[in-house]
């Protein structure tokens, strides 16, 4: 493990939140499912951070399970929403300060409405992006609900 923290890290600390750190910045991995397994974590338990915008122009947050595909009518539904659409990756950045791959629900420039798949609740602590790509932390949905708020539903086709 290095000693590099990134931003979603020092406001983890500042917060006094007890978490885990991976990196896996030296290796080749990109794909949540690659990630999992380079840190020899359960896919199921590894989550990724999707950005979506909705037809009345809200921005919404929706973490799930890196196997999985967000069922964008289960998302729309989680929200109020008529329908909602993946961000497009170039809007990324200048909207949340994240680039592809490297998205985190903490420390977004905005907060928005943020939904976890309630897999999530199936296991004592939950593992996503740590705001850098390379960078992962691993943290309960306690000690997370102590950083952002967020709710919990079923968001994908099929749960395990």
């Amino acid at each position: 493990m290095s000693d590099y923290k990134t931003n979603v890290m020092r406001m983890l600390d500042k917060a006094g939140v007890k978490y885990k750190h991976y990196t896996y910045a030296d290796t080749d991995a990109i794909s949540g499912t690659e990630v999992a397994s380079v840190l020899n974590q359960n896919p199921l338990q590894v989550f990724k951070t999707l950005v979506t915008v909705s037809k009345s122009k809200k921005y919404y947050v929706f973490m799930i399970p890196v196997e999985r595909e967000l069922d964008l009518k289960k998302a729309s539904r989680a929200v109020n929403e008529k329908s909602i659409e993946m961000l497009k990756s170039k809007e990324l950045l200048p909207l949340t300060g994240y680039v592809h791959g490297g998205c985190s629900p903490i420390g977004m420039k905005k907060f928005f409405p943020t939904v976890i798949d309630s897999s999530a609740q199936n296991f004592e602590t939950i593992i996503f992006s740590a705001g850098k790509i390379g960078y992962q932390v691993e943290l309960s949905l306690d000690d997370l609900a102590k950083v952002i708020k967020f709710q919990l539903r079923e968001l994908c086709s099929c749960q395990a």
